[in-house]
């Protein structure tokens, strides 16, 4: 086994006028996020910091399923995630996030819905970016299986 890099990931911002942030990162599109429109001065339609959170911690669990369920030999026909991060006053009495929550929806082939749970829930304990909070992340996951098709009865 070789042993693990020590990988950095670089961004940069400047700041931009109205509360709005330039992200850039060698070799990627550049990104404008800004305060949210919940909070005083915020910006509609651009992404904010907390929505890069939550999508962080959504893109991470999906490549990672994905990529346990490619090392199982597991095929995923469809996954979507949806992530919710819940902001309210926490206990020290700042307001902060108290749990992202995921909702994840699988479609796999027949006979390999339980399968396709242990991955599930295998990718919620290796997801780098969840392990990187001090707060919760919860799973609330469905698998569906299509029926195979059954023809009907003649006659």
């Amino acid at each position: 086994m070789t042993a693990l890099k020590d990988l950095r990931f670089e961004v940069k911002g400047s700041t931009l006028p109205r509360r709005r942030v330039r992200l850039t990162s060698d070799g990627k599109a550049p990104l404008e996020a800004a305060t949210p429109p919940e909070f005083r001065g915020g910006t509609p339609g651009l992404w904010s910091p907390e929505d890069l959170l939550v999508a962080a911690v959504v893109s991470c669990y999906a490549v990672t399923l994905e990529s346990i369920a490619e090392h199982r030999g597991l095929e995923l026909r469809w996954v979507e995630v949806a992530g919710t991060g819940h902001v309210t006053r926490r206990a020290e009495g700042r307001i902060g996030f108290v749990v992202i929550e995921l909702a994840v929806d699988l479609t796999v082939g027949t006979g390999f819905e339980r399968e396709a749970e242990r991955a599930a829930h295998s990718a919620e304990q290796a997801c780098l970016i969840a392990h990187a909070l001090e707060i919760p992340v919860e799973l609330e996951l469905r698998v569906h299986a299509p029926q195979a098709f059954q023809p009907a009865a003649v006659g």
